[in-house]
């Protein structure tokens, strides 16, 4: 982290030289001046975290010189000298916004002490400021991998929903990445700066989304002890995204309809419309159209929702993309096993990716290479390394085509068969060493092995 920069104002040169040598002494950069004119200089051309500055001078108080300095650099911390006689009036611009004074004369304690506490400070916005950068960059259109043409078409749909404020329709299969088109679409919009909430009103039973969507009030129902505010009221100036739009029950969608229309909402069990202004970026893999005319998905929610509808490419469609996806995905997991060292793929594994129809789009790719990673032992991804699912390439194209004509929850179901079996034959039948290659807890295991009708014991003569 860079070192911390500051101001040092003051008509006396004595005390700039004894705050200057304090300050330097705590590992601040510091500049000094004796001119408070001559300082709204300096802070004009340059950036300075921390100013301390004499409160009576000549040309410019200190009082006038900060506000000056806050209506062009608001982020830097200013701190009072004053003397004695002063000292009601360092309260009083303390109250204005000044972080804090420092009584004339003073021992070098005096200024170690506000000066310490104002680090704390400026090293903290910094990691905020930082932590939001690496937000913005994660959920920027450049962070999206692709080179094909569709993903360039995409990348324009999105840029357009990113420059209105109108709702979004997200449509593709499971696996497309809707989230992660989601989170950039805000992140490079005008709510940046506010929150962006995710729902995924296909993962809470109905009878909890109403309350944990619009909020309730105390004795609303039975454990409802006090106020709490809803997700809704949470993304108010923000973005909120409601992910498996298509599994909103008939009655949520009409109190939903009438915050798109009217902007407000009631808390479970209160009487007053509460107001709130978000944007909503809705998703699903359903054909809307037709819950419509089955009378599942009301017509009216459906066009307050699709403004700007974007349909998310299979992955099956953008192949070229393939190799720079699953390069992207050796990277991060590899990352995160000491030690693991993998350069890449073999020629005849990344041709039997590309070959493969990834019924589970992206999140399966991504699923795959880290599988490849926990298996292989060499410095290269080699065929050997991959799924067996994968490697018969006619077996693999028949089943993806199969897998991508059933329902979702049953390719899914298989896929994820497919990926334990491998990993406990990997791991002769032991269910914790299986969990270690999945990255996943032994617990978590054993459920799904049960769920799916694995039989650990039966698989130790196929290794």
């Amino acid at each position: 982290m860079n070192r911390i920069k500051a101001l040092v104002v003051d008509d006396e040169s004595s005390v700039c030289r004894a705050v200057r040598a304090i300050l330097e002494s705590e590992g601040i950069s510091v500049r000094d001046t004796l001119s408070s004119l001559e300082a709204f200089e300096l802070i004009m051309r340059e950036k300075f975290d921390l100013i301390v500055s004499d409160l009576k001078m000549p040309e410019m108080s200190g009082i006038e010189l900060f506000e000056k300095t806050r209506s062009i650099s608001p982020e830097s911390v200013f701190i009072i000298i004053t003397a004695y006689g002063t000292i009601q009036s360092a309260v009083d611009a303390v109250k204005k916004g000044v972080y804090d004074y420092i009584p004339k004369p003073f021992t070098p304690d005096e200024v170690r002490s506000p000066v310490r506490k104002a680090i704390e400070i400026i090293s903290a916005a910094r990691e905020i400021a930082a932590l939001k950068g690496q937000q913005s960059e994660r959920y920027s259109f450049q962070s999206m991998i692709g080179n094909s043409p569709e993903i360039h078409e995409l990348f324009r749909v999105m840029r357009n929903a990113a420059s209105s404020d109108s709702n979004v329709l997200l449509t593709g299969e499971s696996g497309s990445g809707k989230e992660l088109v989601a989170h950039a679409i805000h992140s490079n919009s005008v709510r940046a700066r506010k929150k962006f909430i995710t729902v995924n009103c296909g993962a809470i039973p109905e009878g909890l989304l109403e309350s944990e969507l619009f909020g309730y009030v105390r004795g609303a129902f039975s454990g409802a002890v006090s106020d709490k505010k809803g997700l809704i009221e949470e993304a108010d100036k923000g973005t909120i995204f409601l992910d498996e739009i298509g599994e909103l029950a008939l009655a949520l969608q009409v109190k939903l309809l009438r915050v798109l229309q009217d902007g407000e909402f009631h808390r479970v069990g209160d009487h007053l419309p509460r107001r709130v202004n978000m944007r909503i970026i809705a998703a699903t893999n359903k054909d809307l159209r037709k819950a419509i005319f089955d009378r599942q998905f009301r017509e009216d929610l459906y066009y307050r929702l699709n403004v700007i509808p974007i349909e998310l490419p299979p992955l099956r469609k953008r192949k070229d993309d393939i190799p720079l996806l699953a390069s992207h995905f050796l990277k991060k997991h590899t990352l995160k096993i000491p030690g693991k060292e993998i350069t890449g793929f073999s020629r005849e594994a990344m041709q039997i990716l590309v070959n493969y129809d990834f019924p589970g789009n992206i999140r399966e790719l991504e699923n795959a290479v880290e599988y490849a990673i926990a298996f292989s032992r060499g410095d290269v991804i080699a065929r050997e390394d991959l799924p067996d699912y994968l490697l018969n390439e006619k077996k693999a194209g028949r089943e993806a085509r199969s897998s991508s004509s059933m329902p979702l929850r049953e390719a899914k179901f298989q896929f994820e068969k497919e990926i334990i079996v491998a990993a406990l034959i990997e791991s002769g039948g032991n269910v914790s060493e299986a969990a270690r290659f999945l990255n996943i807890h032994r617990q978590n295991l054993q459920q799904k092995i049960k769920l799916l009708g694995i039989d650990p014991d039966s698989l130790l003569s196929r290794k």
